[in-house]
């Protein structure tokens, strides 16, 4: 039987398991990335862990959030980053530079290599072939010293594409026809491997774009194989060197398949305020527009400015939008502005940004209150743009660009039909991406030898090893489809404590209940109730590590959402599985006691436990867990448990970086 792409890259970089969906495995990482929001506490959990020196082949550290610094704050964690990249040596990207997955795929992303990047969308370079894993900052620092990186054999699913895109129709229309039939649930555990003839007729940049998406969907990670349009993207870069042919067997078997016809596809809009909520744009034509945002790590490289300003040229923008543009990365910048389109941008109306990944997370460029905002970004959740009721659409440049002429929604179909002399701009890729490197700081060059750390940066937290009982009020009753954001706001206001545990621990579920964390700090231990998909969105620990600075034991949920599930693990917090059924009758405010002795029932491998509510009645809580995991989860946590492993010679289980 032949192996999928995915199988291929698994098995040359795996340390521990066996290739068997459903069975924890344990593999190499070549490369890891992280940005400045996550990557003070890497660091920090790095030092922590005892380690002097990066073992990956590459570890890139990026400046892309807080690139604004609004406080001291901001600026004293850049300095630390960029210390930290001097004194264990990874590659440091100045505030500015551009976002992590930008820079990262111009630089350094290669096909067949592993990455691990503590953002969920680091499976963005899966477009050139790269197996690229979102995950918590902790799984980073591990992997960064050369550890393993654990994780369940997922499904492998086959995205057969067939067909080419018809005019108007762009690769951000594929991602969101994905998400219209499965929904932000519909690729958890799996692996959406795109194969098919359609696949050729797309360039490397345009399949970036369907993998950085694919993270909306849930899915461990999205990958196409390599080919001439891959050497060939690879060779612009100054790169062709590092080209690999990879695919899967032509008798590769998965465990799904999905065939999407893209002759079929028409320009899509994702409605407030999930990415999954997709119609066609003619469904909501005619609403109108206040703010259009081309940009993010989705649709912010040079080639999706391109036709914005294409579309732009000998136009003005409608008096009543405004428009903005942040290009992805400043390389895209100085290009585009060396060419002139930064000048016809700027001629039709368009405020040109930062290199940022600033107002995809509610940083800069706000909507007004009760007004509609289109983005090409990859995320609209209620309240993510930066004001709690918002009404945030999602779609393609040229969607965007079309209702920023027109002022409302329009299909640019029916847009060119009406102005006549407007023509789609297509796709175009330049023959050779130029640019300055000199934001970009090799190890050989660091700037520091050692760590500056400013006052606003803690120390890491540690929680003790898990007691024997679990009990306490359910503080908090969630629905379905609590994100990250909900739980740990990314707003400027809140982003700036990110290395500072007991100061943004005070904004935990804020979004939801803002008695939340006085509450919880009075009640001096309790747990969280959540239905489907909790802890879904963004890679960032401090959705975990808050609630447990703040005594949260457990949480019950009726199912997590990968990444957030593995941080509970790895901070000490039992994530529980319950059924729809107790989680309807659980009220909050209600008392729930594990009857069962929780650190000998989850050591000894016990999966399921007897919850008591309210001495009243009783319920079935289950535990999905590995060995390793229940053994991270009785230690506390994975940096207690790392440094026990460290002590006894080695890493989680992994083989030394250069075996």
């Amino acid at each position: 039987m032949g192996q999928t792409l995915t199988e291929k890259i698994l098995e040359d970089h795996l340390l521990d398991g066996e290739l068997e969906t459903g069975e924890e495995i344990g593999i190499e990482i070549d490369q890891v990335l992280t940005q400045d929001t996550t990557g003070t506490m890497v660091w920090l959990q790095f030092e922590a862990l005892d380690l002097d020196e990066v073992q990956t082949e590459i570890a890139a550290q990026y400046c892309d959030h807080q690139t604004y610094q609004f406080d001291f704050k901001n600026t004293d964690d850049h300095r630390f980053l960029r210390s930290a990249a001097g004194t264990f040596g990874a590659h440091f990207s100045r505030p500015g530079n551009g976002i992590c997955h930008n820079v990262h795929k111009e630089n350094y992303a290669a096909p067949g290599k592993t990455l691990l990047g503590s953002d969920s969308h680091t499976p963005t370079p899966g477009g050139l072939g790269e197996l690229a894993i979102g995950a918590g900052g902790l799984d980073i620092a591990v992997a960064m010293g050369g550890g393993a990186y654990y994780i369940e054999m997922p499904e492998v699913v086959n995205v057969r594409l067939e067909g080419e895109l018809p005019e108007w129709a762009t690769a951000k229309d594929v991602i969101l026809e994905m998400l219209r039939r499965l929904s932000v649930k519909g690729g958890v555990g799996k692996v959406l491997e795109y194969t098919g003839p359609g696949v050729e007729t797309l360039s490397a940049p345009e399949r970036t774009t369907i993998t950085n998406m694919g993270t909306e969907l849930g899915a461990t990670t999205s990958i196409f194989p390599t080919d001439e349009r891959t050497e060939e993207f690879l060779e612009s870069l100054g790169r062709g060197e590092e080209y690999v042919e990879i695919g899967p067997d032509e008798d590769a078997e998965y465990d799904d398949e999905i065939v999407v016809d893209l002759s079929d596809l028409e320009p899509l809009i994702a409605q407030p305020s999930m990415p999954d909520n997709v119609v066609p744009v003619r469904d909501v034509a005619g609403t109108e527009v206040d703010q259009v945002i081309i940009g993010s790590c989705t649709n912010g490289a040079y080639e999706d400015v391109l036709p914005t300003a294409k579309m732009l040229e000998g136009r003005t923008i409608d008096k009543k939008t405004d428009m903005i543009v942040a290009p992805a990365s400043k390389q895209a910048s100085e290009m585009l502005a060396r060419e002139g389109w930064t000048a016809e941008l700027m001629a039709a109306g368009v405020n040109v940004s930062e290199a940022t990944c600033g107002p995809c997370i509610g940083i800069g460029h706000v909507p007004g209150s009760d007004s509609v905002s289109l983005r090409t970004f990859n995320r609209n959740f209620e309240g993510r743009s930066g004001i709690e009721d918002d009404s945030v659409y999602l779609c393609s440049p040229e969607v965007a660009t079309a209702a920023a002429i027109k002022g409302e929604i329009v299909d640019p179909r029916d847009l060119a039909d009406e102005l006549g002399d407007l023509e789609d701009p297509g796709f175009e890729m330049p023959e050779e991406y130029t640019g300055s490197k000199a934001d970009l700081i090799p190890p050989e060059d660091a700037v520091d030898d050692e760590l500056i750390k400013g006052p606003n940066i803690a120390d890491v937290p540690l929680k003790d090893p898990l007691d024997a009982h679990i009990q306490g009020e359910a503080l908090l009753k969630m629905e379905d489809n609590i994100t990250t954001d909900h739980i740990v706001p990314a707003s400027s206001d809140i982003l700036m404590y990110r290395s500072n545990i007991p100061k943004i621990s005070e904004f935990t579920l804020s979004r939801v209940d803002d008695t939340f964390p006085e509450r919880a700090q009075a009640a001096d231990g309790g747990v969280l109730v959540a239905g489907e998909n909790y802890g879904q969105g963004s890679s960032r620990e401090h959705a975990a590590l808050c609630p447990m600075y703040l005594g949260i034991e457990a949480v019950f949920a009726e199912s997590f959402a990968r990444i957030h599930k593995a941080n509970l693990f790895n901070f000490g917090i039992v994530p529980y599985t319950i059924d729809e059924e107790t989680y309807e009758k659980i009220e909050q405010g209600d008392d729930i006691e594990v009857v069962d002795d929780v650190q000998e029932g989850i050591a000894s491998g016990q999966n399921e436990f007897t919850i008591r509510v309210n001495d009243d009645w009783e319920a079935t809580a289950r535990l999905d867990a590995s060995e390793r995991e229940r053994d991270i989860v009785v230690a506390g946590g994975k940096l207690s448990y790392t440094k026990q492993q460290a002590e006894e010679g080695g890493l989680g289980g992994a083989s030394p970086a250069d075996d």
